[in-house]
């Protein structure tokens, strides 16, 4: 009997052996959790002259539309006066024109500026607990590219369509710096969506301001400046 029980114990050590070095062999990939990026809003498939044409079959990105479905309605307005990106989760202020703010503790001078300035914008803001929040951000790279609608010609009159106000047709700031040269920054320009370079000491941009938290009164101080493009960077 003792016998039977210790080929039962080999047995079992035998196939828990086997498990671990399976699980050991499997690639990192069988483990790595799926990110799904949204899709870019882009419907519409050209020729190479620039006209329109059928998509079906043309592998372009308004033939596949990878990605998220976007939902419907995208934005959703609030009654404190933020929008809600219904694809991202993330609220924005809706009036994307960088206004001047006069709470209880000081006043936070609107309009554009330079890289620097557009943060401490963004910490005047949260100091004076703007529209009942502290947290706001300028958006990174990616959230402020969340914004641009490949499909359309113009972002800022598009966002102007789902419920923003001052959307300027301008250059906007984002938090993330460029890896190659830290002392430039991305941003985008929500007019035609393209990126360019230039120096953020010397230049004056709108900032958008973003959260990711739905709480108030002192739950908002993380707003953050975002950007867009292959080369979107300006200099610090």
């Amino acid at each position: 009997m003792r016998k039977f029980k210790g080929q039962n114990r080999l047995g079992l050590l035998s196939v828990l052996f086997a498990f671990v070095i399976l699980w050991l062999s499997l690639p990192a990939s069988v483990f790595a959790g799926t990110i799904d990026l949204p899709r870019t809003g882009q419907t519409t498939c050209y020729d190479a002259s620039g006209n329109v044409i059928t998509c079906t079959g043309t592998g372009q990105d308004g033939d596949i539309q990878a990605g998220v479905a976007w939902p419907d309605p995208r934005f959703s307005s609030n009654a404190d006066t933020t929008i809600t990106d219904n694809l991202t989760g993330l609220i924005w202020t809706k009036d994307a024109g960088t206004p001047t703010y006069t709470g209880s503790s000081s006043t936070c001078t609107g309009g554009t500026k330079t890289w620097t300035a557009a943060i401490d914008y963004v910490a005047c803001l949260n100091t004076n607990n703007y529209l009942g929040h502290t947290d706001w951000r300028l958006p990174n790279i990616n959230e402020l590219e969340s914004l641009v609608n490949a499909e359309q010609s113009n972002s800022a009159t598009w966002l102007y369509s789902q419920g923003f106000n001052n959307v300027q047709s301008f250059y906007y700031w984002s938090s993330s710096t460029y890896a190659d040269d830290t002392g430039y920054a991305w941003y985008v320009y929500m007019d035609y969506a393209y990126d360019t370079s230039y120096n953020l000491l010397d230049y004056d941009y709108f900032a958008f301001t973003v959260t990711s938290s739905t709480s108030k009164s002192g739950g908002h101080n993380d707003w953050e400046v975002t950007g867009w493009g292959e080369n979107d960077n300006s200099k610090l």
